[in-house]
């Protein structure tokens, strides 16, 4: 077993515990990380940090070795898993967080993008280099890239391969910030800043910023109308209204 699930307080953790190859993913870590992400679903983490072990890389990317010899039919399966996997990563209920601490390389990149949000250590290095080995990634990489970063540079580190450090990731998009100190309580004081708010909420929010890249404006002014009706509509909602007028903290129940 390759992937380590703690408590950290109110916080699940997630390490990849690979460090002698850089935490490089292969089928097997896929597989766990399911079980992994179901074990988190079913709790009641107020969110998810993922890691890797040690400080040279949060994971260099996919395990080489495992893409020789296979046929086109059995390469495109893998990529169709490990794609649903990280959606369901994108999909759980509470946010996620990647420390992204050192590289973060083809679909150890593509694992983070599927977080909620990122946070790099001032030693990261970010790229997708598929193309240097004739490839290009598959695990999500071409399509949230955009998303984050607009599509002329998304094309332009698809193509070259380059890798960007954490400033320049910062500076891009790519990631939200960039850390100083001990990672993972600079990662919890973070996570603190949203996860007190009802869970439900925050996962209507998730989904209506989402919509806005599939959705003509229209089309995702709707979407947003019909997401913040239900957000009104919940138990938690009547709570925050209340305490606004009533001048004190919300007390949600995640309902």
């Amino acid at each position: 077993m390759h992937l380590v699930l703690e408590r950290v307080e109110e916080f699940a953790l997630i390490t990849i515990d690979r460090p002698d190859a850089l935490n490089a993913l292969n089928l097997a870590i896929i597989d766990e990380l399911r079980e992994r992400l179901a074990e988190v679903r079913a709790g009641d983490a107020r969110a998810l940090f993922i890691t890797g072990r040690g400080d040279k890389a949060f994971s260099a990317g996919a395990d080489v070795t495992e893409l020789v010899g296979k046929s086109l039919r059995t390469h495109k399966l893998e990529l169709e898993h490990g794609q649903t996997t990280f959606a369901l990563l994108a999909r759980l209920p509470m946010p996620s967080v990647a420390i992204v601490n050192g590289y973060a390389l083809g679909g150890g990149l593509e694992l983070a993008m599927a977080c909620t949000f990122r946070l790099a250590t001032p030693n990261a290095r970010m790229g997708l280099p598929e193309v240097k080995i004739g490839n290009v990634p598959g695990y999500g990489g071409t399509q949230r890239l955009p998303r984050l970063i607009g599509e002329a540079r998304a094309t332009e580190l698809v193509l070259t391969g380059r890798m960007v450090g954490a400033e320049e990731a910062e500076r891009i998009g790519l990631v939200n910030r960039v850390i100083a100190g001990a990672a993972l309580p600079a990662a919890m004081a973070f996570a603190r800043e949203f996860s007190a708010h009802s869970l439900p909420v925050m996962a209507y929010g998730r989904e209506a910023v989402a919509s806005a890249w599939s959705s003509a404006l229209p089309d995702g002014m709707q979407i947003e109308a019909d997401l913040a009706s239900l957000a009104y509509g919940t138990e938690d909602g009547t709570e925050g209204l209340a305490a606004f007028l009533e001048k004190r903290k919300p007390r949600f129940q995640d309902a």
